[in-house]
């Protein structure tokens, strides 16, 4: 018999929390080539998403595949050193499904990161962007299909989809830090081939500021879980037609190398300060 989303979900999350002590209430999930963050954790438990029960393995390049649970700094933290994208085959519920696993191991403000095309022309490569709304483009809805109430709600809000606060921590913090940060909101195309010229003008039109491949999904499935999320774009790249020259993934990985150091060191500030609103919340 097909076990039911909520039980692989249960099950998943039991087996996760089996191989750690902590209990993190803060998860991550890193975008290509930003993996490195999760590879300084201390207290480290580090599980392929192979052995985890119903998990989605990645196939992208600059994608590690794993779930490593450890520290950073004082904080503890699950984070998924690499995700899934519609383009490899899963279908938009599969996407989200390691954050279905997340929620129910008691993770309650969920980071997302992502590798970003840039649209809007104030951003240069290397941009870090905190994400104040999205576009889902990609065709699909991680919530298609029946609903289960121990989830969420049939029809979760998504006024307040990316929370205020944290992104006003995450701005505090990169000034503190001397990065200068943007606000962007992120429109998500199913991919995998990049957009055209005139698909990214149509995107600017519709008031996209950058664009990519994933990060929707997940975002829905938190919201529809309850989590709080902040979410940033990191701009590897500028968009088809912003400059002219081709689009390359190797580029991608390596901005996101680039600038490894200043979104390492935002992520390490965030931290505290977002686990001290997570505790105020009850």
């Amino acid at each position: 018999m097909t076990l039911d989303l909520f039980t692989r979900a249960e099950s998943a999350a039991a087996f996760v929390l089996s191989q750690t002590a902590l209990r993190p209430q803060i998860g991550l999930v890193l975008g290509s080539g930003l993996g490195a963050f999760a590879d300084d954790l201390t207290d480290a438990v580090r599980i392929p998403y192979a052995d985890i029960p119903a998990f989605p393995r990645s196939t992208a390049a600059g994608h590690a595949g794993q779930l490593v649970i450890g520290k950073s700094g004082d904080v503890p933290v699950a984070v998924m050193q690499g995700r899934v994208h519609l383009y490899e085959g899963y279908s938009a519920a599969e996407v989200a499904f390691p954050v279905r696993v997340l929620g129910r191991a008691g993770i309650r403000a969920l980071i997302l990161t992502n590798a970003a095309g840039g649209i809007n022309v104030e951003y240069g490569q290397g941009a870090l962007v905190m994400l104040r709304d999205h576009i889902n483009l990609q065709g699909q809805n991680p919530l298609t299909g029946a609903n289960d109430e121990r989830f969420g709600p049939r029809f979760p809000d998504m006024t307040y989809t990316y929370a205020k606060r944290y992104r006003e921590i995450a701005l505090e913090e990169a000034n503190r830090l001397g990065v200068s940060p943007h606000v962007g909101v992120y429109a998500a195309l199913a991919g995998p081939s990049y957009e055209t010229p005139a698909e990214i003008r149509y995107l600017r039109t519709i008031g996209a500021d950058l664009v990519g491949m994933s990060t929707v999904p997940e975002a829905i499935v938190a919201r529809h879980m309850g989590m709080n999320i902040l979410a940033i774009s990191c701009v590897t790249n500028m968009a088809a037609g912003i400059l002219d020259r081709a689009l390359v993934h190797e580029e991608v990985l390596e901005v996101g190398r680039r600038v490894m150091g200043q979104f390492v060191a935002l992520l390490r500030a965030v931290l505290p300060r977002m686990m001290e609103e997570v505790k105020k919340t009850g």
